[in-house]
């Protein structure tokens, strides 16, 4: 197991390394912030300072390698647009997204599985079929979409929640977090809907297909054999089988629901790490641009690794097979 982590983790490094150079390649090579960043009426010379400062008067070349430098000492560079170290901007903003994001898969894991388990249980049922042509809808309907509307409904013509923002926050362990509060709840309650609606429709049918394929394996028809509950069949022996496709679905779009986060806290104006990856676009802020995406693999890298490890300790069967590779 020592060996498997030391192997992906060299593995991640070299991830890294190429994604940097390919994401520093397509933001610096697109657009000139000096423009957007500088007053029109600036002359030749403040200009000629201003791109010094950024250090946008070197070859692109060069500025990838003082960046790697400093990205190896945790220096990701200073914000054009906030004159504030990159990483700092985008670690204000994260507790946010990842409040949002947990707020989602909670969501997702909450009435994904259950439902899951009825339209697998009952596949002919009207319950069922109810549930499966809901789940098409969490597919088709895009985002953005589906925010507005939760918002005329619930916010305007209802009144029972407000429209945008995070609300009142509490501290927990020195992090400002919505849910202690039920200011912060109402204003929590449609983006994490909004941002779980894709993923509860694909935990029902994962667990729906993982349910109606375990229902007919032999270790089930011999546990009701047995004359064991039917409750324990399906809590035990069924439930258990299907977690692993699950768990590793639900943990990788943990990484996407923070990637792509960024049209559901656009559209509810949740101050987070999308919003600012918006912003930061509209002036063609690179180092928080690069910071951020880079971030984003990284997330990507650890949450595999931890889905990997996850999987050993679900099934035994992997961990024998890494131990014969």
């Amino acid at each position: 197991m020592l060996a498997f982590i030391i192997r992906r983790l060299l593995q991640s490094v070299a991830v890294l390394l190429v994604m940097s150079l390919l994401v520093f390649i397509g933001v610096y090579a697109i657009g000139n912030p000096v423009d957007v960043l500088i007053s029109p009426d600036a002359d030749q010379i403040e200009r000629a300072k201003v791109i010094i400062a950024f250090g946008l008067d070197k070859p692109l070349w060069l500025q990838y390698f003082i960046f790697l430098k400093n990205a190896m000492m945790g220096d990701m560079g200073r914000s054009f647009a906030y004159s504030t170290p990159a990483l700092a901007l985008i670690f204000e903003r994260m507790p946010a997204t990842l409040e949002l994001s947990s707020a989602a898969i909670l969501l997702s894991i909450v009435l994904g599985l259950p439902l899951g388990l009825i339209a697998g249980l009952r596949p002919n049922g009207v319950t069922g079929k109810s549930i499966m042509a809901i789940s098409i809808l969490g597919f088709s309907l895009p985002t953005f979409w589906v925010g507005l509307m939760l918002i005329m409904v619930f916010a305007v013509q209802l009144g029972w929640l407000p429209t945008s923002g995070r609300g009142e926050t509490e501290l927990l362990f020195g992090l400002p977090v919505s849910f202690l509060s039920w200011d912060g709840l109402k204003h929590l309650l449609m983006p994490a809907f909004n941002l779980a609606l894709f993923n509860i429709a694909l935990v029902i049918r994962l667990t729906r297909s993982g349910a109606q394929e375990a229902l007919m394996q032999d270790y089930v028809k011999f546990a009701r054999a047995k004359g064991l509950r039917n409750s324990r069949i399906i809590g035990v022996h069924v439930l258990k089988n299907i977690l692993i496709p699950i768990v590793t679905v639900i943990a990788l779009q943990f990484g996407s629901i923070i990637a792509f986060s960024i049209v559901t806290e656009t559209v509810f104006a949740w101050p987070g790490m999308g919003k600012l990856i918006i912003d930061s676009i509209r002036v063609l802020d690179r180092p928080v641009i690069v910071a951020y995406l880079l971030l984003i693999v990284t997330i990507f890298i650890v949450i595999n690794l931890v889905v990997d490890l996850l999987y050993s300790a679900l099934d035994p069967r992997v961990r024998l097979a890494e131990s014969k590779g």
